[in-house]
């Protein structure tokens, strides 16, 4: 019942941020904005520890592995998926990332030993088909957006990132490192990653002070870092990386349901279709075997 909270309290949150997204685009530059979001959301988890007590210090070792996580998961993760957003749809972007159910498979059957699971696997496959039947008009007018290639190429990048980061966070939990402090330190480190990034590139550091940009980012950085991430990560260590990643097919179906509810969003029969794969995918990939074995 844990387990099926922290699926359905992630799935929820990240599903949101796809519309609280919205008001963080205009003024300010995306990569200060992921900058605002992890380092808010960094010194939150900081303070937390603080006033828990938890333990904060860790070896130059531990910190290496952390800031690996950080910059893989809460820099290059976003910064490509940003960039990808700028040549493509959000519902192609969401699409490319939904392999990430299946680039978890491969990369932890490689880089952690953990066993390739046939169920896993065609549920994986049947929430990325699934999700592509949902968002089937912009596909198939893939083909007459100037730069498409470069945004699917983003977008593939940033799932390898994102997986890498996953990678690295089991391996993090496996070593003992506890979710709160490697997540506090994790996006200190993403947030100044992103940081040296945008300096890199000459963006500007502005500030918008208007309500819909502030609440957001709070937003963004409390729920949709914080607690959401805090949720997926202490997932990931209970129920492997590879189901937990499901997430990246199931949130971009709650952010639809938003649009629908709140945007006016029309969904056909082959979208309905689709969002029946993903359900069906969800089933298998979550499910047990019979005699309690996953």
């Amino acid at each position: 019942m844990q387990n099926a909270a922290l699926y359905l309290l992630t799935s929820l949150i990240w599903g949101s941020t796809w519309l609280a997204i919205t008001f963080q685009l205009g003024v300010v530059a995306p990569e200060a904005s992921v900058v605002y979001r992890f380092g808010l959301a960094s010194l939150v988890l900081m303070a937390y520890a603080l006033m828990r007590r938890l333990p904060m210090r860790y070896s130059l070792r531990e910190h290496a592995f952390i800031a690996l996580q950080g910059i893989f998961l809460f820099c290059i993760n976003y910064i490509t998926v940003y960039l990808a957003e700028g040549h493509l749809t959000s519902g192609l972007v969401a699409v490319v990332f939904s392999t990430l159910t299946l680039c978890n498979v491969v990369l932890a059957a490689v880089f952690l030993r953990n066993p390739v699971r046939p169920r896993v696997i065609l549920g994986g496959a049947l929430g990325v088909a699934g999700l592509a039947l949902v968002f089937w008009r912009e596909l198939a007018s893939l083909a007459l957006a100037g730069g498409w290639r470069l945004g699917v190429g983003l977008a593939l990048a940033g799932v390898l990132s994102a997986s890498i980061g996953n990678i690295v966070a089991a391996r993090n939990q496996r070593a003992g490192l506890p979710v709160v402090q490697t997540n506090a330190y994790g996006m200190a480190y993403g947030a100044l990653a992103t940081l040296g990034f945008a300096v890199l590139r000459g963006e500007p550091f502005t500030f918008d002070f208007s309500p819909g940009y502030i609440v957001s980012l709070l937003y963004l950085a409390v729920f949709g870092s914080v607690v959401a991430f805090g949720a997926y990560l202490t997932l990931v260590g209970q129920i492997g990386v590879e189901r937990a990643g499901y997430i990246a097919v199931v949130f971009p179906l709650v952010a639809l349901a938003l649009s629908w509810l709140f945007e006016g969003l029309g969904l056909s029969l082959l979208g309905l279709l689709g969002v029946l794969l993903v359900g069906g995918g969800n089933l298998l990939v979550l499910s047990r075997r019979p005699g309690g074995a996953r």
